[in-house]
């Protein structure tokens, strides 16, 4: 049996059961709550994240560093390619399918998702062109290396299948399902990585460039083969839908009939609204793009003009953006889930005008997020240099994210607020605090690392106030619009907690008898660090069992024991 929860305004869930379809393809495909669409988000982030070190570590030893450098040039051209034909789609279409799910419609959802499909495809074809034609001019006069245009030809067809796949994902993120999404990004994860590697080892005795264009088509055969993976799940639904659904017993009322029929046709406003929706959301996406770009010149030239030597300055960006930034973001794979999930839950609500649904997804994303990035924060604030000498062997790295980690928690909560702009119809909001952002971190990023007396620590500053500034402004124009208010209450918690976990942490490490164990003295006490702020949240209500009720498997035992 499936599930539907309905809020009252007494703010008690009243559950209704009802048979759920099997659907063809020997899956049950069914609509998640927002709290089990976050979770498989978020395994699916997770997997993908470590699956993603093995291409890494592998990659480099095939077709030597060099071949990874030339591998490397030409994204950031594809990435602008890709943003502009796909940014703001998927979030776009969950939005208007959520919509018309929650207004009982599914015929207009895939009105929607037709609609969507040929805009994406023609616009997927059209760069696809346009990538191919002008591939000698780009990778000779843009792209600093020729022989990337191995590599460059490799990836053009990835446009449009990456195109058609972000179509099919947001049409399943708007009717809650997210299992097509997590499911087909882990397959092409996995293929992507065996493949890339195989055609690599192939090609590389014809030479590094051909070398390097064995790896990008064997990343397109990934994205190809996820494509495939969600269109048979949306094909495999459609079959079991048809099949299973009940045949209507007495023909419909001429007035039904009619109305069937306006379902049916195509609502001509829906590339609009669509374009309307999708478009801030790509301009903020391009302010990104362009905004990491700029900041990789400007970075450089002031860490010259401080007098900082080109390749010293080169090495102190890359240990910043290639072993610190990875190591903030890694707790952001549930953010990015929470962010996905949140879209079409609170579009649903708003549809609904249910304000008291909104407040709770919110406090729900907010306190998921800050909760869970915090331990992680802690552990990279009290442990950063042995943290960084055990991953990277180069404990001066530990400087750098020690002064980061205390902020980290502003990137986790700017995901979900982000995402909520831009369900409530406000991408236009989010994309103008995005860029206000983007405009004070190039800002200090060239008075700061300009002066000898800041150096790569003014870059590391400009990026915390980025941080801090785009966070504060998202939370302020979604308390202006709905009037929302995370508990004051519960940001003291989670500062103690903080707290009591970082005195626990570092006492541990400091005098737990593993001093000539580094890594297992570092694994200890963090270990030790985690219990006590598990233990602690739990004491402070900051987390109940009842939250762990909708967890897949754990969630039967928290049942039980809540009960008791």
């Amino acid at each position: 049996m499936g599930q539907v929860r309905h809020i009252h305004k007494n703010n008690e869930p009243v559950t209704l059961s009802f048979p759920v379809l099997n659907q063809g393809v020997g899956f049950t495909v069914n609509k998640q709550t927002f709290i089990q669409g976050t979770l498989i988000l978020l395994a699916a982030g997770i997997l993908n994240r470590l699956l993603g070190f093995i291409p890494r570590i592998a990659l480099p030893r095939i077709i030597g560093t060099e071949g990874v450098g030339i591998y490397q040039l030409g994204y950031p051209f594809f990435i602008v390619l890709v943003t502009i034909i796909t940014g703001g789609i998927p979030l776009a279409i969950a939005k208007m399918v959520a919509e018309a799910e929650s207004a009982g419609k599914p015929e207009k959802s895939r009105h929607i998702l037709q609609v969507s499909l040929l805009f994406a495809v023609t616009a997927g074809a059209l760069f696809t062109v346009l990538s191919l034609a002008l591939a000698p001019w780009v990778t000779s006069v843009l792209l600093p290396d020729e022989r990337v245009f191995q590599t460059f030809i490799s990836m053009t067809p990835m446009l449009i299948i990456i195109a058609v796949s972000s179509v099919y994902r947001g049409y399943f993120q708007g009717k809650q399902n997210m299992i097509p999404s997590a499911s087909s990004s882990v397959i092409e994860t996995i293929v992507r990585i065996a493949c890339m590697l195989w055609f690599a080892y192939l090609l590389m005795p014809k030479g590094i460039a051909y070398g390097a264009a064995g790896a990008m088509l064997g990343t397109a055969v990934g994205e190809l083969i996820g494509m495939i993976a969600i269109l048979v799940q949306y094909y495999g639904e459609g079959r079991g839908t048809k099949r299973l659904l009940p045949k209507p017993q007495t023909p419909p009322a001429p007035e039904q009939q009619q109305e069937g029929l306006s379902d049916k046709l195509p609502e001509p406003g829906i590339l609009k609204r669509l374009i309307r929706i999708a478009l801030p959301v790509t301009g903020g996406k391009m302010v990104g793009s362009f905004s990491y770009l700029l900041e990789t010149i400007l970075t450089n030239r002031s860490l010259a003009l401080a007098g900082i030597a080109t390749s010293v300055a080169t090495a102190q960006y890359g240990a910043l953006q290639g072993m610190v930034i990875p190591l903030l973001l890694l707790p952001g794979a549930l953010t990015v889930s929470l962010a996905i999930s949140l879209v079409p839950s609170l579009s649903e609500a708003a549809a609904r005008n249910d304000r008291a649904t909104i407040h709770k997804r919110m406090n729900q994303s907010l306190r998921l997020a800050l909760v869970s990035g915090a331990p992680f924060a802690i552990i990279m604030y009290v442990l950063a240099e042995p943290l960084c000498l055990l991953l990277y062997d180069n404990q001066e790295v530990g400087s750098l994210l020690k002064m980061m980690a205390p902020f980290a928690l502003f990137l986790y909560v700017q995901s979900p607020l982000q995402a909520a702009l831009q369900a409530l119809d406000r991408p236009g909001r989010a994309l103008t605090n995005t860029l206000i952002g983007a405009v004070i971190k190039m800002g200090l990023i060239l008075y700061l690392a300009s002066n000898p007396l800041f150096g790569i620590k003014g870059a590391v500053i400009a990026i915390i106030v980025n941080s801090m500034t785009v966070t504060l402004l998202h939370g302020f124009s979604l308390s202006r619009l709905i009037g929302f208010r995370f508990p004051a209450l519960d940001y003291v918690k989670i500062g103690a907690v903080m707290i009591i976990m970082g005195a626990c942490t570092l006492y541990g490490y400091q005098h737990l008898p593993f001093n000539g164990i580094p890594w297992l003295q570092f694994l200890v006490s963090a270990t030790v660090g985690m219990l006590i702020y598990f233990v602690v949240i739990f004491l402070t209500k900051l987390v109940a069992p009842r939250d762990f009720e909708r967890v897949p498997v754990i969630g039967i035992w928290f049942s039980r024991f809540n009960r008791r």
